[in-house]
């Protein structure tokens, strides 16, 4: 299964201390190389940086083409990078966040899901054992901003 993950769901499951479920999840993720130096290099002593520094299932790969720059006039790079490498790569699975380069992911073919629907998935498996409710209220403890609406539609999708 190939996987390539966007900053955001690395940095929101780090500050939670969770950063090994997509290793149990996917075995390997793959990053664009923007990506890893935001999260890695400026993100230097940030939550995280020095775990995801040290995964060896986190795999850099660099990303030069023209669709990155053009779509970095609408999305940030990282973004941009993640999405491009996704569909270049076939990816079976993008980790994405954020609404709008989520919907261009999605319009280009791309499955995406976030860092919530990751965890309601890795709840479902018994990879993490801590209840959905209380982990929503760790991120926003710990300043992750979440949508009433995003945790409404996970419910709803992830219902058995």
């Amino acid at each position: 299964m190939i996987v390539v993950s966007n900053a955001g769901p690395l940095i929101a499951l780090s500050k939670l201390g969770l950063l090994s479920v997509l290793q149990d999840l996917f075995g390997e993720i793959i990053v664009p190389e923007e990506v890893w130096n935001e999260v890695v290099e400026r993100g230097k002593g940030k939550p995280g940086s020095d775990l995801i520094k040290k995964a060896k299932w986190i795999h850099i790969k660099k990303i030069e083409e023209l669709s990155v720059e053009l779509l970095s006039k609408e999305i940030e790079k990282g973004e941009a990078e993640a999405i491009v490498l996704a569909k270049r790569n076939n990816a079976d699975l993008l980790l994405m966040d954020e609404k709008i380069p989520r919907e261009i992911a999605k319009s280009i073919g791309l499955n995406v899901i976030g860092t919530l629907a990751l965890l309601y998935e890795a709840i479902s498996r018994g990879i993490v054992r801590r209840n959905f409710v209380e982990i929503v209220e760790s991120m926003r403890k710990h300043g992750i901003w979440i949508s009433d609406e995003i945790i409404e539609e996970i419910k709803r999708k992830f219902k058995d």
